[in-house]
């Protein structure tokens, strides 16, 4: 069975329990998860003991507002439309990732998950096969780069993507503009007010939380076939609580590419129905890294011991 049979035997009363939309259970997590970085930040504040250690898993919490930024896109973590909005833009703050410009980039992976060519994911930026293609990948480089080309590629309004409608690209050149113009009165304060606390509270931190974050991301299509059927070319990672909590229940990950209209609070109850169907899963992220680098090989293809 591929996806789209799945999704034709689902009951119209079953589409509509999983596809309802709450402000309550969004903003609920949204809750938890602001008050678990304000209390490391608040920590590293005040320099309690091992402050500089907290930085890491305060850096993990800001990277993993790029699974929340993802929702947003797809407008299900609120009920309201504006409130999708708004927090996707402030995500895309803190992780320096245009919302509105995201929002076209992935919905186009979407349409053509993992298929060379197509999906904008594998742009200049296949998964990596080599030792050295996956130090490179951790290293976060070609992301920063990435961010900051598409940053000033949209502010100056030129060379869009193609998967940019031209009636879209005014608002992404004006996205990019503000959020040039924030950045560089933060940068501006920052030095008029020595606010070097801004390093450990939010540069740092992100910078050592993103190598998490990739690794986190290469699983959910790395080594998957590249075909059309969603059951096979995207993974699901049987996980933790905490893991499921920090990336809004995007572990379920191939449930939500079947069927991305349904909020991240019900793709358990999407999963209990679904899950024999599943081609490809891991049994924890640690899994999933140890099978993938067991087959990279070294610079000249030869598989290292």
């Amino acid at each position: 069975m591929n996806h789209k049979e799945f999704l034709s035997q689902l009951a119209p009363e079953d589409k509509q329990a999983l596809t309802q939309k709450s402000n309550w259970a969004g903003l609920k997590h949204l809750a938890a998860y602001v008050s678990l970085q304000a209390i490391l930040i608040c920590a590293i504040l005040a320099k309690s003991p091992f402050w500089p250690l907290l930085m890491l898993p305060l850096g993990i919490l800001h990277v993993f507002l790029f699974t929340l930024q993802h929702e947003c896109t797809h407008a299900t973590p609120f009920k309201h439309p504006r409130l999708n909005n708004i927090v996707g833009h402030i995500c895309g703050l803190v992780i320096v990732q245009p919302f509105l410009w995201f929002r076209y980039f992935h919905l186009v992976h979407h349409k053509h998950t993992n298929i060379p060519g197509r999906d904008p994911e594998l742009e200049g930026q296949q998964k990596p096969q080599t030792w050295l293609e996956f130090a490179h990948h951790l290293s976060t480089v070609s992301y920063w780069a990435a961010k900051i080309d598409t940053l000033w590629t949209n502010a100056k309004g030129q060379d869009f993507a193609s998967y940019v409608p031209s009636s879209a690209r005014p608002s992404l050149k004006r996205e990019a503009r503000l959020m040039i113009a924030v950045y560089t009165a933060v940068l501006l304060l920052a030095i008029m007010f020595d606010a070097t606390w801004l390093l450990w509270i939010w540069i740092v931190p992100i910078v050592i939380g993103f190598p998490f974050l990739r690794l986190y991301l290469l699983a959910e299509h790395g080594r998957c076939p590249q075909v059309v059927n969603m059951f096979d070319n995207t993974r699901t990672v049987f996980t933790t609580r905490l893991t499921r909590f920090l990336a809004w229940n995007m572990p379920y990950h191939t449930e939500h590419h079947v069927y991305p209209s349904v909020p991240f609070h019900n793709l358990p109850q999407l999963h209990t129905v679904m899950q024999a169907h599943l081609q490809n899963t891991s049994h924890g992220y640690g899994q999933f890294t140890k099978d993938y680098v067991t087959h990279l090989t070294d610079t000249k293809g030869r598989p290292t011991p």
